[in-house]
């Protein structure tokens, strides 16, 4: 149950620009209860720790947040939430997924957040060149689904390799969704699901949709199915059962809204226009926020990112492709670019078909990335 949102609380928060006034929470919906969420033994301890003998604590979880004012699920409450001043001193933030030790303060639905407990994951990326920061899209993140647009053309696996090495380096699983495979036809979708597998292993985990119930034909769905993947809204359900927290990555135009409203069962978040030219869309979600999926977990709806650059993701490269990192640890020069270099293990491996080229093409893409972003890195931000 979500308190009421009374008259003393309705005042905007500090630092809130007037006419900005945030979302009322009883108008809030989708969000998830609180038995939906599970903080892990670490972060229990890690509370008690905190709160000790002061009753007037709670544990919390952000569930929402609008303009970087974080929503708190505490128990059968939510409410909004400021940062205390030490933590706002030291610029501490917190993301969607976040665990938090907070104070609600009597008779209304605010809150201060007096602590912001330890991740158990960290989905973020790179944002800003040569002196940026990471920036965490959500935490304690169980899964990341990657939501990319079918069409006529083949299928560019790039975004699918770099979103699978940035949720491994994360500490997280990892599974695909191919969205609008109307537009695509049986073939082209049978195609891409065989191509994803090809770049990511056979054991990657792939469902397609439809763009709506018109596109959601036999033909499909068989296709589907018959590559490796799983069909439909159901098989999406599939990936994310009850007791898991997901968040959806994908560029704008993906149709990553559409979807979650299919699971949803109901239009609660807003879709947006496609350019024809080059299937891009226009940002259409603004808020980072949970979503409970009915008969399902919990998705993390994302604005679509038009970036995912790789900054320091050994980790996942490694990971995501394991046998060619094994060979590159054999190869004669530390510096080899798995290229043209002789004595290189990576190009003796290929020759034997340790790996098939598609997967080796996008291992030396993000290999090669991250080489140079870390001789342009300023080296106070590395």
């Amino acid at each position: 149950m979500v308190k009421r949102q009374k008259a003393s609380s309705r005042k905007r928060l500090s630092g809130i620009a007037a006419g900005e006034a945030l979302p009322a929470l009883d108008r809030l919906s989708d969000l998830p209860a609180w038995d939906d969420l599970a903080p892990s033994e670490a972060q229990l301890t890690a509370f008690r720790d905190a709160a000790g003998e002061d009753d007037g604590l709670a544990l919390g979880c952000v569930v929402r947040l609008d303009r970087g004012y974080p929503a708190v699920l505490a128990g059968d409450d939510l409410m909004r939430a400021e940062f205390a001043a030490r933590l706002s001193k030291a610029d501490v933030r917190a993301a969607v997924g976040d665990w938090v030790v907070v104070r609600p303060a009597p008779e209304h639905d605010n809150a201060v957040i007096e602590g912001v407990l330890p991740r158990e994951s960290d989905i973020a990326r790179w944002r800003g060149g040569s002196r940026g920061e990471r920036q965490t899209l959500a935490a304690n993140v169980d899964l990341v689904l990657v939501v990319q647009q079918l069409s006529e053309r083949e299928l560019s696996c790039d975004r699918i390799a770099r979103s699978a090495v940035i949720a491994c380096d994360c500490g997280a699983e990892v599974a695909f969704v191919l969205t609008k495979a109307d537009r695509a036809g049986a073939d082209a979708t049978s195609s891409a699901v065989a191509l994803v597998r090809e770049v990511l292993g056979e054991a990657a985990r792939v469902a397609v949709v439809a763009s709506g119930a018109d596109g959601a034909t036999g033909e499909l769905a068989d296709a589907a199915v018959a590559a490796g993947a799983l069909w439909g809204a159901d098989g999406v359900r599939a990936l994310v059962p009850a007791g898991t927290v997901a968040i959806v990555l994908g560029e704008s135009g993906a149709g990553k809204s559409t979807l979650l409203n299919e699971l949803i069962g109901h239009e609660a978040l807003e879709t947006g226009e496609v350019r024809e030219r080059d299937d891009a869309g226009r940002h259409t979600t603004v808020t980072r926020r949970m979503v409970k999926i009915p008969g399902a977990g919990v998705i993390v709806d994302e604005p679509g990112l038009r970036s995912l650059p790789l900054v320091g993701h050994e980790r996942g490269l490694a990971k995501v492709f394991p046998e060619i990192a094994d060979a590159a640890q054999r190869c004669r020069f530390r510096d080899c670019t798995h290229t043209h270099e002789p004595g290189c293990a990576v190009v003796e491996a290929h020759e034997v078909r340790e790996f098939p080229d598609a997967r080796l093409r996008a291992y030396l893409a993000l290999s090669g990335e991250m080489r140079d972003s870390r001789s342009t890195l300023d080296p106070d931000v590395r």
